[in-house]
């Protein structure tokens, strides 16, 4: 009889690729991983495992049963979705992800009414780049993730996942307060060639759409600082050292010396949140993205803010 816990350890192996990796995924030691490895491979009665330099690789029997570890563990995972769903209860734990601004501006509002509404369930959050977010969903490591498209750059969904939209997000451009254009009712991304952006990290979503878009109108970027929250972006455009895109979504209180011009392209983002085909029947999924929905609605330019 293959011991499911064991089957899961090997699941781990398989995605993440070595001992710390499944031992970081599953919250046990690296010395927890090799034990239940070990019995495995007696339950099994062959070699799942081979050394590979310094590490370890699954052999042709290890590949094998790691494939049906995963649809092993799916099922499993479908028939406690199943059972939550007959259950009705909202509870357990809950693991979720969003990225920075989301992060900032949906997860206190929806939070604190998955508190107030469901005592019983135990949310844990973590702020993780879309692409992260997803890969963590697939792999397992989270439930739900608030990630993003832009709106001429759709993020890459692999298959097995169920999203729902949260909110269209519009973004526009913020400059200095004594910047050349600063005056302007909107702003054509031309206008801009000239100047410095302030833009994310390298090889991130956010970034590549941004040199995706400004070299689509013709325009060779000249990247002068990257941060990967935009408050710290925007205390770089506060200090006169750049521009950059600046979606409503978190953005707010915007620092002094900073306003925002919308851009004649109408720059959207739109927000939403994947989880697993195998747990959509969980309550708590459903809540949570009843929540994560109510704070998207409040999201609002608030009042007597610059446009």
């Amino acid at each position: 009889m293959l011991n499911l816990e064991r089957l899961r350890t090997l699941d781990a192996l398989a995605r993440h690729g070595s001992v710390s990796g499944a031992a970081e995924a599953l919250h046990i030691t690296t010395s927890a991983v090799s034990q239940q490895m070990a019995k495995l491979e007696r339950e099994a009665g062959q070699p799942l495992l081979a050394r590979n330099g310094r590490g370890v690789r699954l052999t042709d029997a290890g590949r094998l049963l790691a494939e049906h570890a995963a649809r092993i563990l799916s099922q499993v995972a479908l028939a406690q979705s199943d059972l939550e769903a007959h259950r009705g209860q909202v509870a357990g734990e809950l693991r979720v992800s969003a990225f920075p601004t989301a992060a900032r501006g949906l997860f206190p509002a929806a939070l604190a009414d998955l508190r107030r509404q469901h005592p019983e369930l135990r949310v844990r959050s973590r702020e993780l780049e879309p692409e992260n977010g997803i890969a963590g969903v697939v792999r397992g490591d989270l439930d739900l993730a608030v990630v993003l498209d832009w709106y001429n750059k759709p993020m890459p969904q692999p298959d097995g996942l169920v999203k729902a939209p949260i909110l269209d997000d519009p973004a526009d451009v913020a400059l200095p307060v004594g910047h050349r254009l600063a005056g302007r009712d909107e702003v054509d991304l031309a206008d801009l060639a000239e100047d410095e952006w302030i833009t994310w990290g390298e090889g991130e979503f956010c970034h590549e759409w941004l040199m995706f878009t400004l070299r689509s109108k013709g325009i060779e970027p000249v990247i002068g600082h990257r941060a990967a929250e935009s408050h710290t972006q925007l205390g770089l455009v506060a200090a006169g050292l750049g521009v950059c895109i600046a979606p409503l979504l978190g953005r707010h209180p915007l620092p002094a010396g900073v306003v925002t011009v919308p851009l004649t392209q109408r720059v959207r983002r739109h927000v939403y949140v994947v989880w697993r085909a195998d747990a959509d029947r969980r309550p708590s999924i459903r809540a949570a993205v009843t929540a994560l929905r109510a704070a998207g609605e409040r999201v609002r330019e608030p009042a007597g803010c610059p446009a």
